[in-house]
């Protein structure tokens, strides 16, 4: 895998790799804060049943499951920063995937596909805070990481209870 890390002696926190890969974890913490209710909400205004829908977002966690043992092999062949930057992508095109799918076996891909996406993009995310921080400075990186993946996992929430699940009106 292809990171830059710190150079031997170096002890001072360089915070753009940081930003980079504290910034990516934001974004899985409002995805699943914001996709999981968002996404079982508007499948049972479409009618659909609690054990489909349960069904459904069963998926999400079989998809993490299966997601995990890809992501080095996927950071090795293209790099870190490619692959989160791949995974963010794919994760969005997943997420609007959902509103252009009519048909309910449709959102089984979607859902495996986010998840998938999400799982790489946590595991790399942390790989790269781990490898970047000086062992002194881990601690506090790794506290603002965890911060940061908790407001996202409370700001999903938080955005569905203001915008509810058909947008703004």
């Amino acid at each position: 895998m292809t990171v830059d890390t710190q150079p031997q002696g170096d002890e001072r926190v360089h915070w753009l790799p940081m930003v980079a890969a504290i910034s990516s974890i934001s974004v899985v913490g409002i995805a699943i804060g914001l996709g999981m209710p968002l996404l079982s909400v508007i499948l049972e205004t479409r009618g659909h049943s609690a054990s489909m829908i349960g069904l459904n977002t069963a998926v999400a966690g079989l998809a993490s499951i299966a997601g995990a043992p890809l992501a080095t092999p996927l950071a090795m062949r293209f790099g870190v920063a490619w692959t989160m930057i791949a995974m963010i992508a794919t994760g969005a095109l997943a997420f609007v995937g959902f509103h252009f799918a009519p048909d309910f076996w449709m959102w089984f891909p979607l859902r495996i596909v986010l998840h998938i996406a999400l799982t790489v993009l946590f595991i790399l995310s942390e790989f790269w805070i781990s490898t970047s921080a000086p062992p002194h400075r881990r601690g506090l990186v790794l506290g603002i990481y965890a911060t940061v993946l908790s407001l996202g996992f409370a700001a999903g929430p938080w955005l569905f209870a203001h915008l509810g699940s058909s947008g703004f009106r």
